[in-house]
């Protein structure tokens, strides 16, 4: 058997990085690495490990009989030139691509890369739009945003209701996953693997280079509407390519990762999956995510399969730990083969971070490398990476080759703009919207700030310090940095909050709106039926009392009155995806929980609070 690499020295490339001070305060943060030679698309992977690695597992899902069913990297390829064959007849074009509305598959991931394959766009549209969504308003928009040309769903009496919403927006032909059958008037999946017209697809598969648009990924709304942002095959190749150089141990070991993260976002396709199949690796496919009842899948699969990489969102880091600490032979085969972790989508709370190395340390004996990076759909997504081994949780690393930063003064921050391959043309169909999400230098403005965990040592990376616009002032004139006010309310508010939005903008002091962590409540509160209601959860004084103490410690551990909330509210509803308060990757919308609340909000913040009101312990 192969021994992991795990030495620090042949994981990552060397962590330095090139600051250019400029005489307006703003600084010009680079790599000095230089990329490397870019594939001119993505299909120039699947064709290499077709014919270098053929038998190698690509891709895995579950059966229907539970086993693994798996497909190699030959077998992909076969498939994925039969798709192409048939794409090739459905008069598909930049102006009717691909959609697939349902969450990651076999059959999905063969689609998106036939898709791909011959110059066709494909844009994966969030589950959640048609089977969470209660009125598919966001489904809709995006439907007639980009006119399908093909719509594919797994399971199409899931997606039934969702499909004669949109029905009157395009002429598109549906196409039925195999595990759910085909409904009336959809086309099989099988269908689509009956021929292949090796010359036609060749002949397309030529046309395809840098510039063609592989993607239309729809950004999560945090900031404005959803947008679809033009994905090129040169942004997604060039940001695997600096991937590989500054984690130079996924060519030398093709990584193994069991995944969930869904391939209507960027984390989930453009880093992952891509990740994968640009180092000839074998991706399983996990039906499970972080949410209760659903988490088993992932617990499941993880104890069958060892992976060397394993990414995830805080939400799913703090569901794992706890099942690692109540489950030693979890444990033993998470930890197995691990060579490196890696958190993104939001800031991993300080205390998950820490009983992550303490779990890899008591494991293994040494602490597996916990890491994490930035970027966003804009930027494929990889802008920073931390390859090393952070002081601290929050560390998004420096920049990865091919990409510069430029930090500029803005109030008391450093707002962070980017520039370089990874970064798209712009939005479809939006001319004035991408013309302003660029600076006159052509720096894509991102609207996240950054700071430097020791300014004196760039090399040792930034902090990410938040979004620009949801910082705010008190009526004192003092900044409330929310990003790094949540992440200390987190680790205080252990374990009663699962998420916090901050507020007390134009305000005297600051409060805090808390999404209940209700499983984690109900393991506390064992004295009330397994059925009580949220409500009766969230009324034990017992609770109440733990989120007293926890604002009492925020406020001793200083900061004045912008560094802790003076009063908290326990939120009975949870997030709601349809009105944006929430992704399905769990990432909360401060701005749009805090003008769907207002009257919470008013509440909270009352002259004379009433008993929904936290204060902290101590407080008259």
């Amino acid at each position: 058997m192969t021994t992991i690499i795990r030495d620090p020295g042949r994981l990552f490339a060397p962590a330095t990085v090139m600051v250019e001070h400029r005489a307006d305060g703003s600084r010009i943060l680079r790599s000095p690495m230089t990329l490397g030679a870019v594939p001119a698309k993505l299909g120039e992977h699947l064709e290499r490990w077709a014919a270098e690695a053929p038998e190698r597992t690509f891709i895995a899902e579950r059966g229907a009989d539970g086993e693994w069913a798996r497909v190699s990297y030959a077998e992909a390829l076969a498939r994925v030139r039969a798709v192409a064959t048939w794409l090739l007849g459905q008069r598909l074009s930049l102006e009717r691509p691909v959609v697939v509305l349902s969450d990651n598959s076999v059959e999905h991931a063969i689609l998106m890369l036939a898709a791909m394959h011959i110059g066709v766009p494909v844009s994966a549209i969030s589950q959640a739009y048609s089977l969470v969504s209660k009125d598919f308003a966001k489904l809709k928009s995006n439907i007639e945003h980009i006119t399908p040309g093909v719509i594919f769903v797994e399971h199409h009496a899931r997606f039934a209701p969702a499909l004669a919403a949109i029905a009157p927006l395009h002429d598109g032909v549906v196409v039925a996953g195999t595990a759910g059958g085909a409904g009336e008037g959809a086309v099989p999946f099988s269908a689509l693997l009956e021929r292949t017209d090796a010359a036609a697809v060749d002949a397309a598969y030529a046309q395809v280079n840098g510039h063609t648009i592989a993607k239309f990924l729809f950004t999560s709304g945090s900031v404005g509407a959803p947008k679809a942002v033009i994905n090129t095959q040169h942004m997604i190749c060039s940001n695997q390519q600096a991937k590989a150089q500054i984690w130079p141990f996924l060519e030398a070991q093709p990584p193994v990762i069991v995944d969930w993260l869904p391939w209507s976002h960027t984390f989930g396709s453009n880093h992952n999956f891509n990740m994968v199949l640009r180092n000839g690796g074998t991706l399983y496919l996990d039906a499970g995510k972080p949410v209760p009842g659903v988490f088993e899948t992932s617990l499941k699969n993880l104890r069958e399969v060892s992976p060397t990489v394993y990414l995830n969102v805080p939400r799913g880091f703090d569901m794992l730990v706890s099942a690692l600490h109540e489950d030693a032979g979890l444990r033993e085969a998470f930890f197995k083969n691990l060579q490196v972790i890696f958190y993104a989508a939001a800031a991993l709370p300080q205390h998950l971070y820490d009983e992550l190395n303490r779990l890899s340390l008591e494991t293994l004996g040494f602490q597996v490398p916990l890491v994490s990076g930035w970027g966003s759909t804009e930027t494929a997504p990889l802008c920073t990476d931390s390859h090393f081994a952070p002081e601290r949780s929050g560390v998004i690393g420096i920049p990865i080759p091919g990409t510069e930063l430029k930090l500029v003064p803005s109030a008391d921050k450093m707002e962070v703009r980017v520039r370089g391959h990874n970064v798209m043309p712009g939005y479809w169909k939006l001319p004035e919207l991408s013309k302003a999400a660029f600076d006159e230098e052509g720096f894509y403005k991102i609207g996240d700030a950054v700071e430097f965990v020791d300014p004196t040592k760039p090399q040792k990376g930034l902090l990410f310090d938040g979004r620009v616009g949801e910082d705010f002032k008190l009526v004192t004139g003092t900044w409330v940095h929310v990003g790094a006010l949540r992440m200390k309310g987190l680790d205080a508010l252990v374990p009663v909050a699962q998420d916090i939005v901050v507020t007390g903008h134009d305000r005297d002091e600051i409060g805090f709106l808390i999404f209940p962590n209700i499983p984690e409540l109900r393991k506390l509160s064992a004295n009330l039926p397994a059925d009580a209601s949220v409500e009766e959860l969230l009324h034990q004084p017992s609770e109440r009392a733990m989120v007293a103490r926890g604002l009492a410690r925020l406020k001793k551990e200083g900061g004045g009155s912008a560094g802790s909330a003076a009063r908290a509210m326990l939120l009975v509803e949870p997030p709601s995806i349809d009105a944006g308060e929430i992704t399905d990757k769990g990432y909360i919308n401060q701005r749009l929980v805090l003008t769907r609340r207002a009257d919470l909000v008013l509440r909270l913040h009352a002259d004379e609070p009433d008993h929904s009101v936290i204060l902290p312990a101590g407080a008259v």
